[in-house]
């Protein structure tokens, strides 16, 4: 009797520890949100299990600028459809854009600043679209790093575990993750940096010989003695030779922390000093300036006078080698990564406006980046700054079908005969690393725009693992795919095609009582030309 009363006092504990759902989506990305709205739609329990305490991703972390419709050379907004394009209307109303949005769309005109948004506003949008759905969301869960963390039978996974000791159940899961942590758990092979040239027959992978887009505009001098070599080099710089070009290695595309300023005084946290600030670390920058170089500024880019600051220039805030031990670290390894970021880019702006060499040699410079601050009413618990650094690639799935550089190329592509949605973006990768060259600092390895590339047809067999693998899971955020060739798809507007796709296609496996691997192709088409989506230019 007692036995009994122990276990029915233990029940309640046991099913709130226990969930299961028809689909868990682990990451609360772009992707993994519309992958959740496409599963309960299409009428069927599902989950997101959220690590941080955000929904969003990298739209809620000040990615405001979107990468629709904001380069001259081309219009992507074509590119938009489905869920993506529904969130980018919600936003819209929000704004009280929506009017002109719609008259944009149906004349096809190429507006920016109607796809750009606040990360607040973002959030919130996001919040909303979620309560309107029977989504299940759990907040600060994380898969758990022990080896039994995902429990499979076989190829199938059973269920996972997280941090907080629940554990969930489901017939399909979904990997929304940039990091690909459910993709490696799974047992599903995966890479981190980048591959030879010789690996896919590919001409913009490995290491760059040459590297041109936003390359050092003056020459500046590496070494800790600018006259001695062997005196070690400065912060930011690696010291180490170029390599073989062409070959593969391990590093990755720099981060950086998007983020968001305002020059309105009530709404400004002026720049502080982080806990260890150290001047010493940015002697590049002054070097820089007295080369006769022009450092960056902030201006506004996004609603309300904000900016989206990201670091693409030839000297920024993008830490070059610094993330190299992120993608595969255990998660203490990362939060020291992420609050070194941020220590050194929190210093570096407080640097640039209160320094006084900086304002001895550029006193423009200074006045303006000192008329800027963070923004009061973003990243509220935060001091206004980003919580989390824009993870620009981490782990890729390697599956039966990789998606390359010859995918994107203008001239005799390789055709795609199963067409889930439609990346309208250059291959964009930052360069990798900061290093020595002829004597001077060196960005080495970015590779971005050129006429050489067209609009992306992703397969849909590039977001499914390997079968022998694993077959109840996707993913929209790792695809198969080379390093170059994610470049072209690392949008947030695509992880939301994809996170569509993935949602669809768990759904159809679930109503088939198949795998996604094995469901059809055209009754997958059908699904997502009804619901929006665009597959093809």
């Amino acid at each position: 009797m007692k036995k009994l009363l122990f276990i029915l006092l233990l029940l309640p504990f046991y099913s709130f520890c226990q969930k299961a759902y028809d689909v868990v989506v682990y990451g609360g990305t772009a992707g993994g949100l519309t992958a959740a709205i496409q599963v309960a739609r299409m009428g069927k329990s599902v989950a997101i299990l959220e690590p941080t305490n955000h929904m969003g991703g990298n739209v809620v972390e000040g990615l405001g600028g979107t990468d629709i419709d904001n380069h001259k050379e081309f219009q992507n907004s074509g590119a938009v459809g489905g869920l993506a394009l529904e969130f980018y209307r919600r936003i819209a109303q929000v704004y009280g854009n929506e009017a002109e949005f719609e008259k944009m769309l149906a004349n096809k005109e190429k507006i920016p600043r109607l796809w750009r948004m606040e990360s607040s506003v973002a959030e919130k949008g996001i919040k909303q679209w979620l309560s309107e759905y029977k989504i299940d969301l759990f907040y600060q869960t994380r898969l758990n790093e022990s080896k039994n963390a995902v429990l499979k039978k076989a190829s199938k996974i059973i269920q996972i575990k997280t941090d907080n000791n629940k554990i969930f159940k489901a017939n399909v899961f979904i990997d929304a993750t940039i990091e690909g942590d459910l993709l490696a758990a799974s047992g599903v092979s995966t890479v981190i940096g980048r591959e030879s040239n010789n690996q896919y027959k590919e001409t913009l992978n490995g290491i760059r010989g040459e590297t041109t887009h936003a390359q050092f505009s003056v020459k500046v001098n590496p070494y800790k003695n600018p006259d001695d070599p062997q005196s070690g080099v400065i912060p930011t710089t690696q010291n180490e030779p170029i390599g073989i070009v062409g070959a593969a290695d391990k590093n990755l595309q720099a981060y950086c922390f998007r983020v968001c300023m305002t020059r309105d005084k009530e709404n400004q946290i002026p720049f502080y000093k982080p806990e260890n600030y150290d001047p010493a670390q940015y002697e590049i920058y002054l070097r820089y300036l007295r080369a006769g170089g022009k450092l960056y500024t902030p201006s506004a880019s996004i609603p309300n006078g904000k900016t989206d600051l990201g670091a693409w220039h030839d000297l920024s805030h993008n830490l070059y080698g610094m993330n190299k031990e992120y993608p595969g670290g255990n998660y203490a390894t990362r939060r020291k990564i992420v609050a070194d970021h941020a220590t050194f880019t929190q210093g570096l702006f407080f640097f640039l406006a209160n320094d006084p060499e900086v304002g001895q040699l550029d006193a423009t410079l200074q006045s303006e980046w000192h008329k800027w601050g963070y923004a009061k009413d973003e990243f509220l618990d935060n001091k206004g700054f980003p919580r989390m650094f824009y993870v620009r690639d981490a782990r890729r799935m390697v599956s039966d079908y990789v998606i390359t550089e010859h995918h994107v190329k203008k001239q005799n592509p390789t055709f795609v005969e199963d067409p889930v949605a439609l990346a309208f973006w250059p291959t964009d990768v930052h360069s990798v690393r900061r290093i020595v060259k002829d004597g001077y600092a060196y960005n080495e390895g970015f590779v971005f725009g050129g006429d050489y590339w067209r609009p992306l047809p992703i397969s849909y067999r590039a977001l499914v693992p390997k079968s022998k693998e694993c077959t109840n899971l996707l993913t929209p955020t790792c695809p198969s795919s080379s390093h170059v060739a994610y470049g072209a798809i690392r949008i947030e507007f695509t992880f939301m095609a994809l996170g569509q796709v993935c949602g669809t296609a768990a759904v159809l496996a679930i109503e088939n009582k198949t795998s996604p691997q094995q469901i059809p192709y055209e009754k997958l088409r059908q699904v997502l030309l009804k619901d929006k989506q665009v597959l093809e230019n």
